[in-house]
């Protein structure tokens, strides 16, 4: 009798796929997390991307600091100042400048927290920004952790629906980070 999968403890491939951009995203070089996006098609990674500053240029760690911090610029604001391209933003970058194609792909993002010594899986949910480069890039599906280390799905036709009847910004209440100075241990 053939095992079935989970006597055999293989993991899904939505699993399998989340764990390699666990991988990815500890190529961060963001102070306050690790963030990690793959483009995957049928099965094969086309594409990958971390959080980091823009190619030649210093990044945070070689810094030492966070501008958005320094600045206290609340999360899901100014993205403009920050020293750092999204992981999503990257792996769409990285698969034009490599000419591949992701219309019809999945994405898959990886997030933790990682400011003060901490390490902690978050809800990772693509920023606004993202959200519309995923949908101009015609990406099928978006596959996230959560803090409780599941999987959470969005269908990205789903957002277009959405965006069709209501304002973009209607679904605010999913970006629930918050922060303040005090909560970098470093000072």
């Amino acid at each position: 009798m053939a095992k079935t999968n989970s006597e055999n403890k293989r993991p899904t491939w939505d699993r399998y796929f989340l764990n390699i951009t666990k991988d990815v995203s500890e190529r961060s070089n963001c102070v306050c997390v690790k963030i990690g996006a793959i483009i995957v098609k049928d099965k094969r990674i086309l594409s990958t991307g971390y959080v980091g500053a823009p190619r030649k240029t210093k990044d945070c760690l070689e810094r030492g600091s966070c501008l958005r911090r320094e600045l206290n610029i609340p999360s899901g604001h100014r993205y403009e100042l920050c020293r750092s391209v999204h992981a999503e933003q990257n792996a769409i970058i990285n698969a034009a400048r490599a000419g591949v194609s992701i219309e019809e792909a999945d994405m898959y993002i990886f997030g933790r927290k990682t400011l003060g010594g901490e390490d902690s899986l978050i809800d990772i949910v693509p920023c606004f920004i993202c959200k519309k480069m995923i949908i101009n890039a015609g990406i099928n599906r978006v596959i996230c952790n959560t803090k409780d280390d599941q999987i959470r799905i969005f269908e990205v036709e789903q957002w277009v629906s959405d965006w069709k009847e209501r304002d973009m910004t209607d679904d605010m209440d999913i970006y629930s980070t918050k922060y303040n100075k005090t909560e970098d241990k470093r000072q």
